[in-house]
């Protein structure tokens, strides 16, 4: 029997099964690849890009807020196409002089020259909405007297305010572009871009740039889409009033004039008679008396006339020391608010004096800001009748942020460094009242939030003498002859610390041990010379009589 032969057509199969397994693999690997490389034109959900923890989405009657380039937790109101921002969104972040008059139930804006009053209703539509005992301000309201560009969309509804002009990077679309929730071609779009838009820059990455759209979006946009980074350069046509200053054309050389009693001004002429180079006494004439904003008044017009006379100007002082007010009561009150402005102004303006200094010491945090209503109101006041208004500062620390100098400076003629009381009685250890390198950081400090030419520093005529006996420490401030006359009396060890730029003075007595950081002509040569290092207003020294004469001329000299 023959046998047959096999055909080798029975390979053909396997073999272009083999071929298209592998073709489809190659289709695979292709259209990974090109998957890849293919840009998302998938658009984001906007609803969920606005979304936040503590508020969930844009709900109806809502509107989120992006304020510059970072999106805020809380909600605008939205009612008849009438957008409110909440008082407190409005004050942290975009202008701080709406202010809330809860006697009155009313917002107060302080311009340079008026004080102006808007009540609030409990239903919109007016200026100032208040519902369910929240404050909320109408957005055309705020732009009227806020430099700022606002942006509103819908879907979801919300608005962008842009009110930061300077000291940013920008960059500009070359083309049409795309910016992206993330870096990378696959993420969600938020908002597509055209050629010669600008971006607020706000990190570069190496293929990336993290930028803000100016209507309120956060994102990322590809390098090679936009230029280089360039500084943004605005020109703006602010159309509210700007605050000018009433100054001196000189430095400005003060002195303090404690005076406790109206026969304390007819002293005026013997406490001066060594005095030279003085342009300014600041008599403490004034001192808040009550709750409801009532003053003592010492003021003198003949010590007014005689100052006048010897070349001086006057600059009442008003204090906040006495221990039965309240000093956050009385600046929240705007009843007492308004009766202390118009008693100080009155007798400033009846007795001829050319300013007011403004010395309340040791506010609470929560006065702070009815503090800066205060001295808002009293410097349009003063301005109508020509006072300057100066105030009297702290050296700035963390807990004393609260006194705002860099609105104070915006509002005052003059913001005052009291570059003392370092160490002070109750202090954990002995110590300087005035170190240099203490009081130039307090210098420092101010300038970088206040116009340098209008900032002055106060500076002691007193020294510190601590004494230490059976291991407690106490305190005396004493005069410089006094000082003088205490080292010269105990032969005290004394040396130049250049830590401190004082000399120190060490002795022991009746078994206590002394030491004294004096305040000499040395000492305060080196801290009036800061005025002309930082280009400062002038000085101003605590107190008249604790002084020598001698060191009249070190201040004119190193302040000139």
């Amino acid at each position: 029997m023959k046998k047959r032969r096999r055909s080798g057509n029975g390979s053909k199969p396997v073999l272009l099964v083999i071929l298209l397994i592998m073709l489809v693999g190659i289709a695979g690997v292709i259209s990974a690849v090109i998957s890849r490389f293919r840009v998302s034109n998938e658009l984001m959900d906007l609803n969920q890009y606005f979304s936040n923890a503590a508020y969930g989405p844009v709900a109806e009657g809502q509107a989120a807020v992006v304020i510059g380039t970072e999106a805020q937790e809380e909600r605008a109101l939205v009612e008849n196409g009438l957008y409110y921002l909440p008082l407190s969104m409005v004050n942290t972040q975009i202008n701080k002089r709406f202010y809330w008059d809860s006697e009155g139930n009313q917002i107060l804006y302080a311009t340079p020259s008026a004080l102006t009053y808007h009540p609030s209703a409990a239903e919109p539509g007016g200026e100032v909405w208040l519902k369910d005992g929240q404050v909320y301000l109408n957005l055309s309201f705020v732009q009227q007297y806020t430099d700022m560009d606002v942006y509103t969309a819908e879907n979801p509804r919300r608005i962008a305010v842009q009110n930061t002009f300077t000291g940013l990077q920008t960059v500009t679309v070359k083309g049409s572009s795309a910016v992206r929730y993330q870096g990378g071609i696959k993420s969600p779009i938020l908002r597509n871009v055209s050629s010669g838009e600008e971006l607020i820059l706000l990190e570069q990455l190496e293929d990336w740039v993290h930028v803000a759209t100016k209507d309120g979006f956060k994102g990322y946009i590809q390098k090679k889409a936009v230029s280089a980074p360039q500084e943004m350069n605005v020109q703006r046509n602010a159309s509210q009033e700007q605050y000018s200053y009433i100054t001196l054309d000189e430095k400005v050389n003060l002195v303090w004039h404690q005076v406790t009693n109206t026969s304390a001004n007819e002293l005026l002429s013997s406490d001066t008679a060594n005095m030279s180079g003085v342009n300014v006494i600041s008599p403490t004439w004034y001192s808040i008396t009550d709750n409801s904003g009532n003053i003592s008044d010492l003021s003198s017009v003949s010590y007014v006339e005689e100052a006048h006379a010897m070349g001086l100007q006057v600059w009442g002082l008003v204090d906040n020391f006495s221990p039965d007010i309240s000093s956050t009561v009385i600046l929240s009150s705007t009843a007492a608010r308004q009766n202390l402005i118009s008693q100080l102004v009155n007798s400033a303006v009846s007795t001829g004096q050319d300013g007011i200094n403004v010395d309340l010491e040791t506010l609470q945090e929560e006065a702070g800001e009815h503090f800066l209503e205060f001295l808002r109101e009293l410097s349009i006041e003063c301005h109508k009748n020509g006072l300057i208004l100066s105030v009297d500062n702290p050296v700035p620390k963390d807990f004393t942020s609260h006194y705002d100098r860099r609105e104070q400076g915006l509002v005052v003629d003059y913001v005052i460094v009291m570059g003392y009381d370092e160490h002070y009685a109750g202090s954990y250890e002995a110590g300087s009242s005035a170190s240099l390198p203490w009081v130039e950081q307090g210098v420092t400090d101010t300038i970088e939030l206040v116009d340098p030419s209008r900032v002055i520093l106060g500076i002691p005529f007193y020294s510190l003498a601590w004494k230490t006996l059976a291991g407690n420490l106490t305190l005396e401030q004493i005069g410089m002859g006094t000082m003088k006359k205490v080292i010269a009396e105990n032969k005290a060890q004394t040396w130049w610390d250049n830590n401190v730029c004082q000399n120190i003075a060490t002795y022991e007595r009746n078994g206590a041990s002394y030491k004294i950081w004096a305040e000499d002509e040395s000492s305060l040569a080196m801290k009036v010379a800061l005025t002309g290092k930082y280009g400062l207003g002038g000085t101003a020294a605590w107190k008249l009589g604790l002084e020598e004469s001698t060191v009249w001329q070190v201040i004119s000299d190193n302040l000139n």
